[in-house]
């Protein structure tokens, strides 16, 4: 998908078809491409479907936050003059999602969120700095998902990259206690955006309570399980996926 990235300024994003903006956030061992099979269902549909790669390893140590990271997102949707945006969000992506659509509630139509982080302290994942041990890596990589065949080859050596490249390791380490400090239960109650939650039933990152407290909490909230589904479930059952996000965007008029 590289040959689509879009780069205007300090923004790099994908952008497919014409009509509702659906901004997507991955999370922060996810690169782009792991949403292609939302990206190219909703096009045709009468949306527009926007990709920032986040600046995950690229800001100043002391700015790499889960809030900072909300700015960013505003600074782009102003940027894009997008108006009443759709928010897409897995893992630490829903974590951005929800964080900037409690900062500002006037840029967000609606929200969608995925295996998300911002309740559960060990949504970030645990024992990612055992450094240099290919196999260590693959395992991890193969416990998001329920079929551990969907961590590709691909996958593992980018998460195996990322944790030995001592300043992506640091950074990681810094999101990942930053993501706790950002506990949204207390804000969550005062959030009325219209979100759709989509788990997968068998998540061992962020566990099926997760999703239930999400949606206890959430005054406008739908929840919805897949089965046989672990934490990326656009990427495990993405056919599903989006008959469920289509279903909801479409009952709900947007």
């Amino acid at each position: 998908m590289k040959e689509d990235i879009i780069q205007e300024g300090k923004f790099k994003y994908l952008e497919i078809g014409e009509g509702k903006p659906i901004i997507i956030l991955h999370g922060l061992m996810g690169g782009l491409s792991n949403f292609k099979g939302v990206t190219h269902f909703f096009p045709p549909k009468g949306y527009q479907v926007l990709v920032p790669e986040l600046p995950i390893y690229d800001m100043p140590m002391l700015k790499t936050t889960v809030k900072n990271f909300a700015v960013f997102l505003a600074d782009f949707v102003k940027h894009k003059n997008l108006k009443d945006v759709i928010l897409l969000g897995n893992s630490l992506g829903g974590h951005i999602g929800l964080l900037h659509t409690k900062m500002f509630p006037d840029l967000v139509k609606a929200l969608v969120i995925t295996g998300s982080s911002g309740l559960y302290e060990s949504a970030m994942g645990d024992g990612y700095p055992k450094r240099g041990d290919y196999e260590f890596i693959k395992k991890k990589a193969q416990d998001v998902f329920y079929d551990p065949n969907v961590a590709t080859k691909e996958i593992v050596d980018e998460v195996f990259e990322t944790v030995n490249d001592r300043m992506k390791l640091v950074k990681t380490l810094a999101i990942a206690k930053s993501a706790i400090r950002h506990n949204m239960s207390k804000d969550l109650p005062n959030m009325p955006t219209p979100t759709c939650i989509i788990w997968g039933e068998n998540d061992s990152v962020t566990p099926p309570n997760v999703a239930k407290e999400f949606h206890e909490l959430l005054p406008d909230s739908e929840l919805f399980w897949i089965k046989k589904c672990g934490h990326a479930p656009m990427m495990e059952h993405p056919n599903e996926f989006n008959a469920i996000l289509d279903g909801w965007l479409t009952k709900r008029g947007f």
